[in-house]
């Protein structure tokens, strides 16, 4: 076999695990350029049909999506209490007006609490008439120090605010599925480790986006919703009446909002992993983020009230201080496993 001359001696090469599986090791199979845009046309259509069910779905349960959206107004209106005595006109169980006892013309009424007055129908010969009667147990909801009433002040406005419900509620429902039509699009293109980082990044942005709408859901807008109706009436405005679109759009926004917020961490420790920032340059860094945290904080605050900027700035910049800490953290661990190392 030597004196063949069409013999060619060849070294005998060990199997590369890494090149066992193409799919795994070259991307996923290989595909022209055609069959590229018609996984993408698909993909775009499913994704379209996604968000139109989604959008359908909210339509139909618009009543039930207000309802969760007013809950946080509900809760603002109960922890507050009168701190000064006011006149309350009550008609059945609906509250006609709030006065302070000057305004009130009536003597005697208490200036350190607030006193209920109930119109009561009463027959006087021939007469109807109203006669006030002090409660004496009134009702919570004429006590509480604000009672926004959410009204649609136009003929197209109720429609304005299902049409909002439906966009808003349709992208979140949908947003998984259509996550997922991306993923099965993009993901077979990826090696191992690339699927990995993907799913990992995927799951944390997942977590921080719904603890920020949750977080904003729970606390922030109790709080913004309360200081708003002091900050109107500290002006000298009554806010006992809002616009229910603007309600429901501004809810809708500052939830949406303070979730692409809390990626902050995320998109911080990114930047560490692939070598851009440490904690050194996060530390550093530190007075420039207040800057910024400000004036991001001042685009997602959908009134411009400074108090709310100031009350949703305050968890950003403990997001910040939370990725220093990791990536001071890392840091140390990095350095202590390259001195552990043989070289060392």
């Amino acid at each position: 076999m030597a004196d063949d001359p069409d013999y060619t001696l060849t070294p005998s090469l060990p199997p590369n695990p890494d090149l066992q599986d193409s799919d795994e090791a070259g991307g996923g199979p290989v595909k022209t350029f055609l069959e590229h845009l018609e996984d993408l046309r698909w993909t775009l259509i499913k994704c379209a049909v996604a968000v139109f069910l989604g959008f359908i779905l909210c339509l139909s349960g618009s009543n039930v999506v207000i309802q969760f959206l007013k809950w946080p107004l509900k809760v603002a209106e109960g922890i507050r209490h009168s701190t000064s005595g006011r006149v309350v006109f009550m008609l059945g169980t609906n509250v006609l007006t709030r006065m302070t006892p000057d305004d009130s013309g009536i003597p005697g009424v208490a200036t350190n609490r607030d006193t209920v007055f109930r119109l009561a129908p009463m027959l006087v010969g021939t007469n109807l008439v109203l006669r006030l009667q002090e409660e004496t147990n009134p009702p919570a909801i004429a006590t509480r120090s604000f009672d926004v009433q959410l009204k649609t002040l136009g003929p197209v406005t109720a429609f304005s605010v299902v049409m909002q419900i439906a966009m808003f509620g349709g992208i979140t429902v949908s947003i998984p599925f259509v996550l997922f039509f991306i993923a099965q699009f993009i993901l077979p293109a990826l090696h191992h480790h690339e699927k990995s980082f993907v799913y990992k990044v995927s799951g944390w942005a997942t977590f921080l986006f719904l603890l920020g709408v949750a977080f904003c859901y729970f606390v922030l807008l109790v709080i913004c919703l309360s200081t708003t109706v002091s900050f109107s009436n500290w002006l000298g405005f009554v806010a006992d009446e809002w616009k229910a679109d603007e309600y429901i759009s501004f809810v809708c926004w500052f939830m949406l909002g303070m979730g692409v917020a809390f990626q902050l961490p995320l998109v911080l420790l990114t930047l560490v992993k692939i070598g851009i920032l440490d904690a050194a340059k996060l530390s550093k860094f530190r007075s420039y983020w207040v800057v910024a945290g400000l004036v991001i904080a001042a685009f997602i605050t959908p009134d411009g009230n400074p108090l709310n900027m100031l009350l949703l700035f305050l968890p950003l910049h403990l997001l910040y201080e939370i990725s220093l800490v990791i990536a001071w953290w890392w840091g140390r661990k990095a350095a202590k496993a390259a001195m552990a190392s043989p070289e060392h």
